[in-house]
Formats: structure tokens, C-alpha cells, sequence
């Protein structure tokens, strides 16, 4: 299960013992079913969500016929979840998943876009010391130092070793928070309250997803919620 949302942003929420927890407030949905993948149709088994109404001028003529099929307006996103091939009579064209279909989990991965901060040097983008503050450095303070011995792994040719650290973008890439304690639900509102940061600015598309993956103590947790 796979559900878009939007992040509205961070505040703090008290709980009954007294202890204040830091939270993000994440709209979710609703998300339209615009496709259901079959294995004998299409090679798998997946479920294609749609999320945020737009324009039908912004979008394009296949997009907005690819939504009709679905009883939809345009929608901006569109993403995929694969689901096994006797669950793919739990989806159907036009169905509505919203924040509901999350209740009952104590844990959820949030993916989203982080925040590009442009062209930093290897200090901020990979926490290189640099170079001594005295002793005759003279502005070279944020070096990052000789890099012609890395030419290649073997110590000839052209270019440099794949992977070797240096300035260039940084942010505006794919990241994964994993396990995030689920803190409140509100299905009225459809708001998804999780503790904790979440990656990308206000505003910005995120995708929530069932935990795939718990800690040790996490994971014991959910095997005594199961078991009572």
C-alpha cells in the first residue's frame, strides 16, 4: 500500500503523560486508483494511485484521457505500488484511498523529495575538516586537499575513481525515513501526524507506505499489539 499526501509542517503534540512530541502534520490524499496492473496484461501485478487535481489545460491530452478512465480530473502525480496477484481484487478503477487505510499501523515509511541546497563545497556537503586554520595556510581553509593520487583505482588513466567526494550539488534527491512512530490519525481531516522530521519543504509531495522494514524493539512491539 502505497498513499500521496502533502507535508503541511511541523508542530507539537501533548500527550497524556505530560511529554510534548515533536510532529509532522502530513495531508494525505485522497488518492484515485487510475490503473490495476495485471501479471497476464502487463508482466505484474501493481496498483497506479493518482494524487492532486490540476488544470486540464496544464496537463496533456493522454494524461487526461488516462484519468477519465478512472472517473478523474487530471491528476499531477502519479506513482505505483506492486501488490500480489490475488490482491488485485481489493483495487478497482476509481477507488478512493485516503488516510483511513493506514489506521492500525504504529509504524510508516515516508519518502520525499529533500530540500536542494545548490553548489556546496565538501565541507557542508560531506563534513571534510579542512585545512589547518594557521601554519602558513593561506586561503585554502576549505580545501578539499590533493586529489591526484585517486586518478583510478589503479593508480593510471583518466578521470577520476567513481564515487570520490567532492563540491558539486547537494539535496534535491530521493530520501527514505524509515519506521516513523505514527502519533495520531485524523480521518476526518485526513491528516497523518508522525514523529518526528520529514524530508522536503512545506507543501511538497511526500509518499507514505506501511513500515517494510522495523527495528529489533519496534518489531516486538508489533508482535504484542498482534498478539493481545
Amino acid at each position: 500500500m502505497l498513499l500521496m499526501g502533502t507535508k503541511v509542517g511541523m508542530t507539537r503534540l501533548l500527550q497524556p503523560s505530560g511529554e510534548s512530541v515533536p510532529v509532522t502534520v502530513i495531508k494525505v490524499g485522497p488518492c484515485v486508483v487510475t490503473q490495476v496492473k495485471t501479471a497476464d496484461k502487463d508482466g505484474y501485478s501493481a496498483v497506479q494511485i493518482g494524487f492532486g487535481a490540476m488544470k486540464a489545460r496544464n496537463s496533456t491530452q493522454p494524461q487526461i484521457g488516462h484519468d477519465a478512465k478512472a472517473g478523474s480530473d487530471p491528476l499531477r502525480f502519479h506513482r505505483e505500488f506492486h501488490i500480489k496477484p490475488e490482491e488485485a481484487s481489493n483495487f478497482e478503477l476509481g477507488k478512493a484511498l485516503t488516510v483511513k487505510d493506514l489506521e492500525g499501523q504504529m509504524y510508516v515509511d515516508v519518502i520525499g523529495t529533500s530540500k536542494g541546497k545548490g553548489f556546496q563545497g565538501v565541507m557542508k556537503r560531506h563534513h571534510f575538516k579542512g585545512m589547518f586554520a594557521s601554519h602558513g595556510t593561506e586561503r585554502k581553509h576549505r580545501s578539499p586537499g590533493s586529489i591526484g593520487s585517486l586518478c583510478s583505482n589503479r593508480g593510471y588513466g583518466g578521470g577520476l575513481v567513481k564515487g570520490k567526494r567532492m563540491a558539486g550539488h547537494m539535496g534535491d534527491e530521493r530520501v527514505t525515513c524509515r519506521s516513523l512512530d505514527v502519533i495520531k490519525i485524523d480521518a476526518e481531516k485526513g491528516l497523518l501526524l508522525v514523529k518526528g522530521p520529514i524530508p522536503g519543504a512545506n507543501n511538497g509531495m511526500v509518499m507514505v507506505r506501511p513500515a517494510t522494514r522495523l527495528y529489533k524493539s519496534k518489531a516486538k512491539k508489533v508482535a504484542a499489539a498482534a498478539a493481545k
